[in-house]
């Protein structure tokens, strides 16, 4: 249950924080494990956000209760065995320390567990079952989340990104946190009204994009509404296309204390969402493989940037399919020293790892890499070639080792890792912005690629995040769904108003 003010003195609201947040593509043969979850424990959880630092007005304003917060990248189903282990010990913290008046609860929203349909749905309401229904939660969650109204029921105030990519991700979720804090402070408690409303959509992030249109006249729709008096906040939740669970689809949400401002902000973002569908194309020219390397090839730009995206680990691909890297190193142009320069950004390969540290740097290399998770599309790959740099330490990769191979270089990893930013390739004595073709396991491209590129294309390659989702054949999500279904009629886009969660 909640604290209960002493009316002499004035003091600091207590607010636990929790969460576990990843994206789970249940169309990838792999599972993912505690450990890959890096969870934070107690005080620690206060180095992952700037906005915790000690002198900061946010971290005087409440007397903080952390208790674990498990952030992995996108991956595979998480096994039960992982998320129970997570659970309990969350629970158990947020019993010993208990009462609160408010909890932070720091998801992703598209969590897949083993045995769970509704993974984040399950956790806030056994969360809910140690702190009681008159704690107020404030739920911070990525745009590509899923909001089912178990979610939407246990959330009192909640939020998510209003930017793809997701550079607005520190700032939301401070806005989360601030809305918790406004509503204690000024004893307003839990807003009167939420407005939840799922629209039948599912698309991929790479149409989405708030870069362009209709994105981003769309998601600017927002601030307006929230600046309704009445109103504390709105959101729009694209929602996870790479899952098959009933949850899966988009979904708007508008809370506040004014029933006809949260009712109609809600309907209006809703119908916006819905009169635009048609209209979301991807973020890049997208074609097949084959094509993207010739594209590749007669560009003069450097580098020009091909996303493999099919095998995405940052959307949930098992990052270890091979089918890519075995058609780039079949292609005479790159088994030529004197040809285009090429980086392969990345693939696992633990067996050649033993063998480039038992070589060392300079030494030549002929080991296994890749399909270990994932061979549907291609077998491992054997993979030959000069040990050009060695790195270790790094907390997804552990260890990283280029493989040079005609005029390819490989990034080969111990455990799969993602490729955002300029220095992960220069730590490698890498030069991106210097070679031709760079080649990354992606979708759209994060800011600091987007900035690097000189030109620009996403390749529709095999893998658990296939982009073709008619080809992955979903069979629990709720039909009708556009644009699986592109010929439905129009749906119910009325609001409906959430119980509070102590009613």
């Amino acid at each position: 249950m909640a604290c209960t003010p002493n009316a002499k003195e004035k003091r600091l609201p207590r607010i636990a924080i929790a969460g576990i947040g990843i994206e789970s593509s249940t169309f990838s043969p792999a599972r993912t494990h505690e450990e890959a979850f890096h969870a934070r424990i107690g005080d620690s959880i206060f180095g992952r956000y700037s906005f915790f630092n000690e002198d900061t007005d946010l971290r005087k304003r409440a007397d903080w209760v952390p208790t674990l917060l498990g952030k992995a990248l996108p991956g595979g189903t998480v096994t039960k065995e992982a998320y129970e282990s997570m659970v309990r010990k969350t629970l158990k913290m947020l019993k010993e320390s208990g009462p609160y008046d408010g909890l932070w609860f720091d998801i992703h929203g598209a969590m897949s567990v083993e045995g769970l349909i509704d993974a984040e749905g399950d956790l806030i309401n056994r969360i809910r079952e140690v702190v009681g229904t008159d704690v107020l939660i404030s739920t911070s969650m990525d745009l590509h989340g899923n909001v089912s109204e178990k979610l939407a029921r246990h959330s009192d105030l909640i939020t998510c990104y209003r930017m793809a990519p997701h550079e607005d991700a520190l700032e939301s979720k401070e806005r989360s946190i601030t809305n918790l804090l406004d509503r204690l402070e000024s004893s307003k408690g839990k807003p009167k009204y939420k407005a939840w409303i799922p629209v039948p959509i599912l698309l991929p992030g790479e149409k989405t994009s708030t870069r362009i249109e209709p994105g981003k006249s769309l998601y600017a729709e927002i601030p307006a509404i929230e600046a309704e008096e009445g109103v504390i906040d709105a959101a729009i939740w694209i929602g996870y296309a790479w899952a098959d669970e009933p949850r899966n689809h988009a979904v708007v949400m508008v809370t506040g204390d004014d029933k006809e401002q949260v009712t109609q902000g809600a309907e209006k973002l809703a119908q916006s969402f819905w009169n635009v569908r048609s209209e979301f194309e991807f973020v890049a020219p997208t074609t097949s493989f084959e094509e993207s390397m010739q594209m590749a090839l007669k560009s003069d730009k450097q580098p020009f940037i091909v996303s493999d995206m099919g095998d995405n680990p940052t959307a949930g691909g098992a990052g270890d399919v091979t089918w890519t890297l075995r058609e780039i190193l079949s292609k005479e142009e790159f088994k030529n020293e004197d040809g285009p320069s090429l980086i392969y950004a990345s693939i696992p390969g633990p067996e050649l790892i033993t063998e480039a540290l038992k070589v060392g740097v300079g030494g030549k290399v002929k080991a296994m890499a890749g399909a270990m998770v994932d061979d549907r599309f291609a077998p491992p790959l054997e993979l030959e070639g000069i040990v050009t740099a060695i790195k270790n330490g790094d907390r997804d990769a552990e260890t990283e080792v280029v493989v040079k191979t005609g005029n390819v270089n490989v990034i080969v990893t111990k455990k799969r890792k993602p490729y955002h930013h300029e220095s992960d390739f220069t730590d490698l004595d890498l030069s991106p912005k210097t070679t031709d073709i760079l080649v990354v396991k992606i979708g759209y491209l994060v800011p600091e690629l987007y900035d690097l590129r000189g030109g620009w294309v996403m390749a529709l390659t095999p893998g658990g995040v296939d982009q073709d989702l008619n080809r992955l054949g979903h069979k629990n999500i709720k039909r009708p769904m556009f644009p699986i279904d592109s010929d439905m009629k129009n749906p119910d886009l009325s609001a409906r108003l959430i119980p509070l969660s102590n009613e």
